[in-house]
């Protein structure tokens, strides 16, 4: 068995335990191997801004790591949700780099996590104007500032 396939069992096993009903796809694309879950009952697994389907992703990996040591990590999305909230979030950034390097100004973004803040410097990692800094701390969530370079 695969870990993929190990990832899907117990999540499938998980889910059906809290009494949903799902099907769930394998995808081995290029944002890693993914879990996808389309249900009628998305809403009650994604959560508030995603809190529910975060921690769904992560007790998936912490039981996969725990059968099986050098397992991948396995991304877990409902009805493409993380998609969506990736694709926006790298446009909002996108529309904030435009509006630094027009300006001058400085852009602060929300506070996310690490695998949030991470696609957003990769965006800007090449940009010859505007460049990505997180804030100094130890919080789990972090905003990014967009500002033009050598400023």
């Amino acid at each position: 068995m695969t870990p993929l396939e190990h990832a899907r069992h117990i999540l499938d096993t998980m889910l059906g335990y809290l009494g949903f009903v799902v099907q769930i796809e394998e995808d081995n694309g290029p944002d890693g191997p993914t879990l996808q879950v389309l249900t009628d009952d998305s809403d009650a697994l994604i959560g508030r801004r995603g809190d529910t389907l975060e921690d769904i992703q992560y007790l998936v990996n912490r039981v996969l790591q725990r059968h099986i040591k050098d397992a991948p990590r396995i991304r877990v999305d409902v009805e493409f949700y993380r998609s969506m909230r990736e694709d926006k979030m790298v446009a909002r950034a996108k529309e904030l780099g435009e509006r630094v390097r027009a300006t001058g100004q400085s852009a602060d973004l929300p506070p996310m996590n690490s695998y949030y803040r991470r696609l957003i410097h990769n965006v800007f990692v090449n940009d010859p104007a505007v460049m990505s800094v997180s804030q100094e701390g130890a919080a789990r969530f972090k905003r990014i500032v967009l500002k033009r370079r050598g400023q």
